[in-house]
């Protein structure tokens, strides 16, 4: 790998792990309340200024960041003193998310989402041998998210708060990481050489599917 992109990638790591190590000691209630709810507040703060950004329109986003910061303001004191139901609701809405993302592409005529992504690496042109493992796959993600959020949820609520943060915040990456390395295994095993896919290949697709569905979102919606 070539020094700039190696860099950029110890630098991505380093900041992830950073982000886990001071969630966990913000849901366990080891961090300074204020930076722990700040901390666990920017994700959501971030998709709401890039939505009002997207919206374009300068009333709407004076208006709606007026709006975001008094709504947080008032809820400070809750927030301060509910970190971990903050980390909670947002790592089972993550992978809620993600769960229907994968789910929904199961359903109707579309091709399940990552029959997209190889559609998308390969030129549009897939084996059905292919097209169905990667079926498969979509299935095997779905059920990833779900049960991610329903161990959460279990964990949250009849565990002690430092097993839970544990398991969301310092487990959720290498568990997403060792679902990588089973899928590659099977991958292997299954699909003969050519009709392999590389992690960096799936990763290309995914943003190229994503890219996609944006510009036919915004020629739907002008």
């Amino acid at each position: 790998m070539p020094p700039g992109p190696l860099v950029r990638a110890l630098a991505l790591f380093a900041l992830m792990a950073a982000w886990a190590w001071l969630a966990h000691q913000g849901s366990a209630g080891e961090g300074d309340p204020d930076f722990s709810a700040a901390l666990a507040a920017l994700p959501i703060v971030a998709i709401a200024v890039l939505f009002l950004w997207r919206v374009g329109k300068p009333l709407w986003i004076v208006v709606g960041g007026l709006t975001l910061f008094a709504f947080l303001a008032w809820l400070w004191p809750a927030l301060r003193e509910n970190v971990a139901l903050l980390y909670y609701v947002q790592h089972v809405g993550t992978n809620l998310v993600l769960a229907t993302l994968f789910g929904r592409s199961l359903f109707g005529p579309r091709e399940a989402l990552v029959t997209q992504f190889a559609r998308t690496v390969h030129l549009g042109v897939i084996s059905v041998a292919k097209e169905r493992y990667t079926r498969q796959v979509t299935i095997a993600w779905t059920v990833f998210f779900l049960a991610m959020a329903l161990v959460s949820t279990a964990l949250f609520w009849l565990a002690p708060l430092a097993a839970w943060s544990v398991f969301a915040n310092l487990l959720a990456l290498p568990l997403i990481v060792l679902m990588f390395v089973v899928e590659h295994g099977f991958r292997h095993r299954i699909l003969p050489p050519g009709e392999r896919s590389s992690v960096a290949d799936t990763f290309r697709g995914y943003r190229a599917a994503m890219q996609r569905r944006h510009s036919d979102s915004l020629a739907k919606h002008p």
